[in-house]
């Protein structure tokens, strides 16, 4: 519609099209940001039905001291499946678990991949792998590059070379000399078997954790550890000198401490129970 006045040296035009297109466009626009807001609560419902409830706040609950967090270090899927399972199944409050996987890089993936498809109930699970740990990418650890160094021959060692070499006696039992066998393994010199040490430098927030290793199987709920008074100790450890098997309970410290040394050998007692 127009409207033309022209008596006079004027003219007044009146165009509504271009103000009915903008309309158009402005509710069309409207329309379409209402469609992505109705699709983002469908999807956010989608999500919260469909994601695993140990992994609600999972970030908040890797750091929160009150619950009870335990340490993993392993590279082997089942090993760390059955562990983590048989802990979460017999724990009295699955829910205040949380479980921090270590792992190397190659086994990062199909560990990742395994506890997300298996979720362990309501117990929380981080796994992760050492290199995205800050601490050990920012600076040197002398205990893993004397391991890195010492990799390559005791590997060689293990498959039958001559760069290791152990000394068997002839009247010695077999079981010692299985033992002594079994000290050459790679096993014993993974990175994973030495993790324990820097427990502190790579959960800082943390006060306390229990580490468990990858062979064994939870029976019963561990929540009592967390009640024990360790009078100001760093570390409560079980002890390898009680029981049956007078081979393997006779772990004293002179099986792993130089007592030439003269700071080992003024402040500790070869005899005491490791």
């Amino acid at each position: 519609m127009q409207l033309h006045i022209s008596p006079s040296q004027r003219h007044v035009t009146f165009s509504p099209v271009k103000g009915v297109r903008d309309s158009i466009k402005v509710n069309h626009l409207d329309h379409k940001a209402r469609a992505a807001k109705i699709q983002e609560y469908l999807y956010r419902h989608i999500a919260s039905n469909a994601i695993p409830k140990q992994l609600h706040c999972l970030a908040l609950r890797l750091v929160d001291p009150s619950y009870h967090h335990y340490v993993l270090a392993s590279d082997n899927v089942l090993a760390a499946s059955t562990v983590v399972a048989s802990l979460a199944s017999n724990a009295l409050r699955p829910d205040r678990v949380v479980v921090h996987v270590i792992t190397d890089r190659k086994t990062h993936a199909p560990m990742h991949a395994w506890f997300a498809l298996h979720p362990p109930g309501e117990a929380a699970v981080e796994v992760k792998p050492l290199h995205h740990f800050e601490w050990l990418a920012r600076g040197r650890v002398p205990v893993m590059e004397a391991m890195e160094r010492d990799e390559g021959v005791r590997s060689r060692g293990f498959r039958g070379g001559s760069a290791a070499e152990i000394i068997v006696r002839a009247d010695e039992r077999a079981v010692v000399v299985a033992a002594k066998l079994l000290t050459l393994s790679p096993k014993y010199n993974s990175v994973m078997n030495h993790i324990r040490i820097h427990l502190p430098e790579l959960f800082p927030s943390l006060n306390k954790v229990v580490f468990l290793d990858d062979d064994i199987v939870v029976q019963a709920d561990l929540s009592p550890l967390w009640d024990i008074d360790l009078h100001g100790k760093v570390n409560g450890a079980v002890e390898t000198c009680r029981g049956g098997d007078k081979f393997v309970m006779s772990k004293r410290l002179r099986s792993y401490l130089n007592f030439t040394h003269p700071l080992i050998s003024e402040n500790f007692d070869p005899d005491e129970c490791a």
